[in-house]
């Protein structure tokens, strides 16, 4: 969503919901009652006045699944065929479960395809418990103008924002009041003051998304879970709701850097206890940066098996486009579920396993069973598109036949923009791109191909994973082919950020410090094998129990040597980081790794295949380097990355393959802990959680065997 400037006083900002806030009825809400026969729906009848232009339309939203979930692509439109100037009434009939209490509000889809909300408060509303009415609500637009606060690292001040170009298909740089495409949401952010909420429940299920059944830990029954919407500045309030009979949970948030609330980033065993079966929790932070990413059970690799969905966080951008697709998450896909793939994998002296499929936006076809997702392009429009790879091994190459991308954005980071026809998506990574609807009128595949021949994956389906792009007015199955292509694991090349960055340079001699990353096969007493992935020779194993925040908010420092551990105390202080792949033991194991920092974004100084030594230091790029969350370490090469120590609370760096990850390859930089319950003080939930799962875990039926995350 963008915020807007509308005339004759109808609204001035658009906003999200505040979900949070305690809401009352406005004076001019009313209900009527008319007679129903059935008691297992209440016919709900919603009637907005709200005053539109030609092509415009009115829809509504809520925070129950019936009215979408508080998503806007699923939002229940309205007619108008009773609209008249002095009437202009939207409707809308919706069935709901007799006393069901769920909040509403309402939204307006321009003719270029961007929504305004209406103002807070929300509306709320019960349903009856009677079967013997059904409720009709009538509301007017709300559009009053509420006032904003703008906050920085240094300070925070209250401002009024005044407008000084309005973000739309030609203005995409424009945000609202002094925020645009060239503020640095490192040292500026505004606040919003609205919340925007979600509930989720996690439970085991049976899907096919590709037309074949196996069970999915699920989040709100569908896959990919429910897409998480707002607006820079925004806080984002969501409720987990644990209903696995057999597994604990959590949920981080990717590439989001939870300014100065490291207890919300979602890690068991560094952040917080897993969340028992039973048990609920709620994360509460704020969007501190836009774009798109995605968030996903960091318990083990979980998310493997189904629990994750895309985040959206709508803001400015370095290139103009006319509609907002949304997300496009690609992911591989293993029939025995991943948690039984993963825990084979640490025990086997083989390489890793083949995927099955993969799944784009949720679906795919395989063996004649399933379908292709199927997205709409507007002939002459520019179409902005947010590329997600949440897989567990699989790297891919993407293309749409005969168009190009114009790329805009690499993970969070606004970047300065370039056209291509194929893009490579790491583990983990993220790139927006903008599409022009600029061919013949037809249906054109959409490829992901995992780069196999490189080694970065595999799946028995590969060369049939696609997706379809059909010009409005279109259906059926493309006939289009692809370019050619050289295969390969290493991340784009050229990559401006969009704001001018420098990484002193001064210092990196004498502080760069050196990761060592290898594979060892350890023979255990009856003979079975173990494989773990190192750093600088301990594997990683987090402490459910006991996470890393107990320490701090303890002030103790007696953590075991396998948290991995590296302490920063020290604040505004560069750091400078060496990843080298080394020869295992007793195999050398040269693979790529894509690598992920928790609480921060990261400078990407240079990149090699081959050993890392001092010598390079002179040849790094200190001048507005690619900055990112996810980068790619080269197989048997090196990665040198650079950040600043501004964000106390203990951050994960590690390997986003999921087996890598339970094997270990993962460490903590545990930065100023002495500062961090002054700015984040103990969750009042943080206690009895860990009580809670510590009275499960003796008779979990699943015992802890990998490195936990």
């Amino acid at each position: 969503m963008l915020y807007s400037y509308v005339l004759s006083g109808i609204a001035t900002l658009a906003s999200f919901v505040s979900a949070s806030a305690v809401v009352h009825r406005d004076a001019h809400d009313r209900i009527f009652a008319r007679q129903s026969s059935s008691c297992i729906q209440v016919s709900v009848t919603f009637n907005e006045l709200r005053s539109t232009a030609w092509g415009e339309s009115v829809s509504v939203v809520g925070s129950i699944a019936q009215l979408g979930n508080w998503d806007t692509s699923k939002a229940i439109f309205m007619t108008a065929t009773g609209y008249s100037a002095s009437n202009p009434q939207w409707v809308a009939t919706v069935n709901i479960p007799p006393g069901t209490s769920f909040q509403y509000k309402y939204i307006k889809f321009n003719t270029d395809g961007s929504v305004q909300w209406e103002f807070d408060p929300n509306h709320s509303y019960t349903v009856p418990n009677s079967c013997t009415t059904n409720p009709s609500i009538k509301d007017t637009w709300q559009s009053s103008t509420p006032t904003s606060t703008t906050s920085t690292k240094a300070a925070t001040s209250t401002a009024t924002p005044t407008p000084t170009c309005t973000n739309g298909p030609t203005t995409r740089n424009c945000w609202q009041g002094s925020f645009s495409i060239d503020t640095d949401f490192d040292t500026n952010w505004p606040t919003t003051g609205r919340t925007v909420s979600y509930d989720f429940d996690i439970r085991n299920t049976t899907m096919s998304p590709d037309g074949h059944a196996r069970q999915v830990l699920a989040i709100n029954n569908q896959y990919p879970g429910p897409t998480i919407y707002a607006n820079w500045g925004d806080m984002i309030s969501v409720t987990v709701h644990n209903n696995l009979p057999n597994n604990g949970t959590s949920i981080h948030w990717h590439g989001l850097r939870q300014w100065h609330k490291g207890s919300q980033d979602g890690v068991p065993g560094v952040n917080e206890c897993p969340l028992a079966p039973g048990q609920s929790k709620t994360y509460t932070f704020q969007a501190t940066q836009y774009g798109t990413s995605w968030y996903h059970s960091h318990f083990s690799s979980q998310y493997g098996d189904g629990v994750l969905g895309p985040i959206v966080i709508y803001g400015p951008a370095t290139a103009n486009y006319d509609l907002d697709v949304g997300p496009l998450p690609i992911t591989d896909w293993y029939y025995p579920t991943v948690a039984q793939t993963a825990a084979k994998t640490m025990h086997v002296n083989a390489g890793p396993p083949k995927a099955d499929s993969a799944l784009i936006n949720g679906s795919m076809v395989i063996q004649g069973a399933g379908s292709y997702s199927r997205t709409t392009l507007q002939p002459g429009k520019r179409h902005r598109l947010r590329f997600i790879n949440t897989a567990v091994d699989n790297h891919f190459m993407v293309s749409l036949d005969n168009h190009v991308m114009q790329v805009i954005t690499n993970d969070f980071v606004p970047i300065v923009p370039y056209n291509t026809t194929h893009l490579f998506l790491g583990i983990g990574q993220r790139y927006d791109v903008i599409i022009t609807a600029n061919q013949a009128s037809s249906n054109y595949w959409f490829r992901a191909e995992v780069q196999v021949a490189a080694g970065c994956g595999d799946n028995w389906n590969n060369g049939n994973l696609n997706a379809i792009f059909s010009y409005a007015g279109q259906s059926g199955t493309p006939t289009t082919s692809g370019t050619s292509y050289t295969q390969r694991c290493t991340d784009e090349t050229g990559l401006t950020p969009y704001w001018n960055s420098y990484v002193p340079d001064g210092q990196v001699a004498s502080q760069v410090t050196q990761l060592n990353t290898w594979l060892n096969q350890t023979t255990n007493t009856d003979g079975s094998l173990t494989l773990y992935w190192n750093v600088n020779g301990s594997s990683m194993n987090a402490d459910w129990a006991k996470p890393t925040y107990s320490y701090i908010y303890g002030s103790t420092t007696n953590w075991p040597s396998r948290a991995n551990v590296l302490t920063l105390p020290t604040e505004a202080k560069w750091t400078y980081w060496v990843l080298q792949s080394q020869a295992g033991n007793p195999y050398n194991v040269a693979v790529p790794h894509p690598i992920h920092l928790h609480g921060h974004d990261f400078y990407i100084l240079g990149t090699g295949a081959d050993t890392w030594n001092t010598g390079k230091i002179a040849g790094l790029d200190y001048t507005n380097p690619t900055r990112r969350d996810t980068a790619m370490m080269p197989a048997g090469g090196w990665l040198a990355i650079a950040f600043q120590t501004d964000n106390p609370g203990a951050w994960m760096l590690h390997c986003h393959i999921a087996w890598h990850a339970d094997e270990g390859l993962a460490v903590q930089f545990l930065e100023a802990p002495s500062q961090v319950a002054g700015f984040d003080p103990k969750p009042s939930s943080f206690d009895s959680q860990c009580a809670a799962w510590n009275s499960y875990a003796p008779t979990m039926a699943y015992k802890k065997g990998d490195s936990g995350i």
